[in-house]
């Protein structure tokens, strides 16, 4: 029997396992940082493309337009998958009950948080006739999902989310109606009346997303410190490939796993459109798989990756949450800021609707929205990095929810 490891000899090797795990997840740290920075590109064009026109209707988009749209469409899902991975991480240091009760309590601070200060940052309306249910909104639900999961085996979690990863598309053939499965199963981008000019705009049904959530959880164990490096790298390589494989068969029987199917289009290019045209309100099956598997590849590869890029990328990854609300909060600022320099007055505030300040024809060409998007990006970098310094440096309870 081993005698008992004194304090010094367990303090060195938890800091020896904190250092292994700390460098193992820079990958991840890049690649939300890549997914933050992508997304910005989508909601600057949400708020500063004039005319707003639909980039995946293949009958008026362009090329770059729908280039512009499609390559948004990794962000959502590779976020939530890997915060499933941070969450098995964060459980390493916690007890199941302690885990799931965290879990719980943080899904549903973010579910506060996007129905109050991130619904007003969408919509810059203190008096909010509407709320705005997205990406946050999945992820508190899915963590909640998560938290009552967690305190049975990690093969239940898992097994869940493959059911929900897999099988969720299982409800295009059932025909149910109803402010909650609409919520959590079916919404296409629906609004919800609650009241007189009130309602919810639904954009992220639950339970397409939490399968993603679920699967993260499981693929924690491949970022343990006992887990050989090169094992990982193979498994997350080899097993994103197979996912890009199972999206292209899929898409190739145009069956299962997406109700719109893909269309031969009057050029290669456009029907190539038209095949990567998948769903993603509700997130299907095969909008999972075209993302999730470029996904892993990439945190394969980038699995030793360093210098400037990967720096600059990483503080943006590492400060996640923080980076989505300023984000909104500046793009909307921006955007209120070119609505008096175009001349608008206050009665076209509302000429907008949902979102205040944004008249539809206000705006400029893609590539303005390009130049919008890369200051957003440029302006946010030093506060990030500063919450990202203050984070090191303090161990505040709530720091963990932000």
């Amino acid at each position: 029997m081993n005698a008992p490891l004194t304090a010094a000899a367990t303090e060195t090797r938890f800091a020896n396992v904190a250092a292994t795990i700390k460098t193992r997840i820079a990958s991840i740290d890049i690649l939300r940082g890549c997914v933050m920075i992508v997304m910005a590109l989508d909601h600057v064009r949400d708020f500063f493309m004039a005319g707003d026109p639909n980039p995946v209707d293949l009958h008026t988009t362009t090329p770059i337009l729908f280039f512009t749209r499609w390559i948004t469409h990794f962000c959502a899902p590779t976020f939530l998958f890997l915060s499933g991975i941070s969450a098995y991480l964060s459980g390493q240091r916690k007890t199941k009950a302690e885990l799931s009760v965290f879990l719980l309590k943080r899904g549903a601070w973010l579910i506060f948080l996007e129905v109050t200060v991130i619904t007003l940052g969408w919509t810059f309306d203190p008096l909010y006739h509407v709320w705005i249910f997205q990406v946050i909104w999945a992820i508190g639900w899915s963590m909640i999902i998560l938290g009552l999961l967690v305190r049975l085996s990690p093969a239940v979690t898992v097994g869940v989310g493959f059911i929900l990863f897999f099988g969720h598309n299982l409800m295009d053939y059932v025909h149910a109606s109803g402010t909650v499965v609409t919520l959590f199963v079916n919404s296409k981008g629906t609004f919800i009346p609650l009241a007189d000019r009130r309602g919810i705009f639904d954009l992220y049904p639950v339970i397409s997303w939490t399968g993603a959530m679920l699967l993260g959880y499981g693929a924690g164990k491949w970022y343990t410190a006992s887990y050989p490096a090169g094992k990982r790298k193979k498994v997350l390589f080899w097993t994103g490939c197979g996912v890009i494989a199972l999206f292209i068969v899929l898409r190739l029987v145009n069956g299962y796993g997406d109700p719109s199917p893909w269309i031969p289009q009057s050029s290669p290019l456009y029907t190539l459109f038209s095949f990567l045209n998948v769903t993603k309100y509700p997130c299907s099956l095969m909008y999972l798989c075209m993302t999730l598997g470029p996904a892993l590849v990439f945190l394969s590869l980038t699995e030793r990756t360093g210098g400037a890029v990967a720096r600059f990328v990483s503080v943006y990854g590492r400060v996640p949450f923080f980076y989505y609300v300023l984000h909104l909060y500046l793009i909307h600022f921006l955007c209120a800021v070119l609505f008096f320099a175009s001349g608008y007055g206050v009665k076209d505030i509302t000429s907008g609707r949902v979102f205040l300040f944004r008249p539809e024809q206000m705006g400029f060409s893609l590539l303005g929205v390009y130049g919008v998007w890369i200051l957003v990006v440029g302006l946010l970098y030093f506060p990030c990095k500063w919450y990202d310094a203050y984070k090191k440096t303090h161990r505040q309870w709530w720091l963990s929810y932000l």
